[in-house]
């Protein structure tokens, strides 16, 4: 059964009619999508995360990073820091400045039924760099709008004046809870937020710089009430607006979620008699996120600009859920858009809605010269301007190319960059940010081929990431959240142990140096990588880490041990032989001599082997793991008893080894060289269980005489009288009542990270 999403109330009549077409037309499809091949728990030192968190500081939500990359400056509930970021580990907080809404706006906040203890705060919405010795801040303000200009003093903020607060209405929601996007053009501030205290007049508005201040016309309805803005990218002539709305096109819904962009002309001066004020290029279009003969994602969260040379071949990626689940499944859609394709859509035809019917319907009419809504230089004629006030929406789509379709995950952020391998290959990387705190990374490769490097769960406790934002000079990505700002390394290359691991990773950022006989980050690394080894389109060990030149095939033999460990110990000992299993994309399975141990047998317990040293069990064990059509051991064990030692097999000469001295054996602390022998437990246990029986064989003997004792005391009691069958009312002999009684009872890392979860 199709459920609607929250806060959603659209019917499906003509799916509910035909159960099957669910199966086909479900938003991703049946498949789980692809699976992270390593995933960190929240904590885990294996995967450096560095954490500022300060008392009383909350709701770390807009990030903007200086034109040198060293500073990072925040905008958080009620303040505004900067930090130096310049050097590994956790942000230093360089300067923080209070900015409360005043006594009076609280109090006001508090009369309009808004909250004291969650709403009623200045709540950062805009934070931009005006030029590299001012700021450009906007928040709620206590439902109340405002912003102010904020002097910088050697990248250290200066306490702001009261008589420097103004007017906000426009740039920054009422409501902290609404969505909202700023972008700085030229000195020109371009917003899209909602312009009311109810929340239902949403606005594009361009205010700041030289040109004259331009705003949306509410009463021609150029965006429904609930448009919510998600992204604002600046073009060469242009200023593209992401947003979703309620469609009022398709009438066979009664309320269709569309993910939209819009756009507006930065030469843009407003209208002289009609649309004065008034934006006269304001033009939208659709945007569609969909794998064919499937539902598209229609509800858009979150995009990005990748920039490129030229221009028109750069590209917009943006974050997709869909209006519609199965049962409580969740999907997402990492969709790229052409900025050429959005051209050529508002190049292309209008819409008109028949105002008779009510009815959208592609206008085919005739088109003035210049084009309605075009960057034309100089005012537009009264006819154009007409023709724009009611030609707003573009007929055609724009079609996005899915790079991701993803189950059972909420992506809600995200943030890409281009980075080359060893060869100098580039690959598109994106991190995506959910709904619960758990951290993406993605890679696509050759033909679209998507795959997730690894999966961060950044909280203890779910929560949604606030924002996202990239330091390429830092090589590292900065998250904000309610509680704080966390310091997320690229990569933590140190992880994979040896060159098949490393291959099979296909994470562009790390490469195996043969040299070092390590995984390492080659991030501002000077040397010469070509002998560095990385496949990351086929992540195919066999060619990557081969020793002389070896054809590409998808042909993987097996791969002898990297590292044999010695394990000594008595004769009957039961020996625990943990298996590492470090990839999810893997299967894994024991030999002992080259023979396989059935995986359902139950010597194999959660991956690890248990074993009873006897004398024809000694010899090779080892757990192998088959990835990606690529076998290899994980881990391989020596097994040998003390009493009778067994000599290396000649075949694995010259493979190092290691001797285990920590204790194998079941039962914790124990050391191997005390055996543990079974008789004892035996024998206790056959004592427990012969009393527990006895004493159950005499309960069931004396409880016949118990039972004749208790009827000879009650005898004669509550039984009706000899030759009385039943009272004269003829009614039943009263029963006695039932009893109803109830009982109420951190180091360094080979990358040069910091080694686990930091706090400041």
């Amino acid at each position: 059964m199709v459920h609607s999403a929250p806060r959603s109330n659209s019917r499906i009549p003509f799916l509910l009619l035909f159960p099957p077409m669910l199966l086909l037309l479900f938003p991703g499809g049946l498949g789980q999508g692809p699976l992270p091949r390593v995933k960190y728990a929240a904590g885990d030192r294996h995967r450096s995360v560095s954490l500022f968190s300060k008392e009383g500081l909350q709701d770390f939500d807009e990030l903007l990073l200086s034109e040198d990359g060293a500073t990072l400056y925040v905008g958080a509930r009620d303040s505004i820091l900067a930090f130096n970021i310049g050097k590994p580990g956790i942000p230093g907080l360089q300067s923080m400045i209070p900015w409360e809404a005043s006594p009076k706006k609280k109090r006001d906040c508090v009369f309009k039924k808004k909250s004291n203890e969650t709403e009623c705060f200045n709540f950062i919405r805009v934070l931009v760099a005006v030029n590299a010795s001012q700021l450009y801040a906007c928040g709620t303000y206590a439902f109340s709008p405002a912003c102010t200009y904020i002097e910088l003093k050697d990248f250290s903020l200066v306490p702001i004046l009261e008589e420097r607060i103004l007017d906000g209405k426009g740039q920054s929601p009422f409501d902290p809870a609404h969505k909202h996007t700023a972008v700085l053009v030229d000195g020109m501030l371009y917003t899209g937020t909602m312009n009311n205290f109810l929340g239902n007049e949403p606005i594009v508005m361009r205010t700041l710089g030289t040109q004259p201040v331009l705003k949306t016309d509410t009463f021609l309805l150029w965006l429904q009430s609930d448009a919510s803005f998600v992204a604002s990218i600046p073009s060469t002539q242009v200023v593209y607006f992401f947003f979703g709305e309620t469609a009022k096109e398709f009438d066979f819904f009664e309320k269709l979620t569309i993910s939209r962009v819009a756009r507006v002309c930065k030469n843009d001066v407003g209208g002289e008699k009609l649309l004065q004020k008034k934006w006269t290029t304001f033009l939208k279009a659709q945007l569609l996120c969909a794998q064919p003969g499937q539902l598209p994602f229609n509800v858009i969260r979150h995009a990005v600009l990748m920039p490129a040379d030229p221009p028109a071949s750069s590209r917009v990626y943006a974050v997709f859920t869909s209006q519609w689940q199965v049962g409580e499944t969740r999907s997402s859609a990492v969709c790229e858009f052409s900025l050429s394709d959005i051209e050529k859509v508002f190049e292309g035809k209008y819409k008109e809605m028949n105002k008779e019917s009510s009815r959208w319907s592609t206008y085919s009419g005739p088109v003035s010269n210049p084009r309605p809504g075009s960057c034309s230089v100089g005012p537009s004629s009264d006819k154009a301007l007409t023709f724009v006030k009611e030609h707003f929406l573009m007929d055609e789509k724009v079609v996005g190319k899915p790079l991701l379709v993803k189950l059972d995950v909420e992506y809600t952020k995200l943030a890409v960059e281009m980075a080359k391998d060893v060869r100098g290959q580039g690959y598109l990387v994106m991190y995506l940010g959910t709904n619960i705190g758990s951290l993406h990374k993605a890679v696509v490769g050759k033909d679209s081929d998507t795959h997730l490097v690894e999966e961060i769960q950044l909280f203890q406790e779910p929560e949604p990431i606030r924002n996202l934002l990239l330091a390429p000079a830092q090589g590292a990505l900065f998250v904000g959240y309610s509680g704080g700002l966390l310091r997320v390394p690229r990569a933590n290359c140190s992880v994979y142990r040896s060159c098949i691991d490393c291959a099979l990773a296909r994470d562009p950022h790390c490469a195996w140096d043969p040299v070092e006989r390590a995984c390492r980050i080659f991030f501002n690394i000077s040397t010469d990588l070509t002998s560095w080894k990385q496949d990351i389109d086929l992540g195919n060990p066999a060619w990557a880490c081969a020793n002389g030149p070896m054809g590409r095939s998808h042909h993987r033999p097996q791969s002898p041990p990297q590292l044999i460990k010695e394990v000594s110990a008595p004769l009957h000992s039961i020996l625990e032989l943990p298996c590492p299993q470090t990839s999810t994309l893997a299967t894994y399975h024991w030999t002992h001599r080259a023979t396989p141990i059935q995986t359902s047998s139950s010597a194999v317990y959660n991956g690890s082997l248990m074993l009873l040293l006897q004398a024809e069990v000694r010899g090779l064990y080892q757990c192998w793991a088959t990835e990606n059509g690529f076998t290899h051991p994980v881990v391989s064990y020596w097994i040998q008893s003390q009493e009778d030692p067994l000599p290396l097999d000649p075949e694995l000469a010259g493979i190092p080894r290691e001797r285990v001295e920590t204790p194998l054996t079941v039962g914790g602390p124990t050391p191997l060289t005390t055996p543990r022998s079974y008789w004892s437990h035996f024998i206790i246990v056959t004592v427990l269980l012969a009393l527990v029986l006895s004493g159950a064989l005499i309960g069931l003997a004396s409880s016949p005489f118990r039972a004749f004792q208790a009827q000879r005391k009650v005898q004669g009691c509550g039984t009706l009288p000899p030759g009385e069958k039943a009272p004269l009312s003829g009614e039943p002999p009263l029963q006695p009542p039932k009893d109803t009684r109830t009982l109420n009872g951190g180091g360094v890392d080979a990358d040069n990270n910091q080694l686990g979860t930091e706090v400041a």
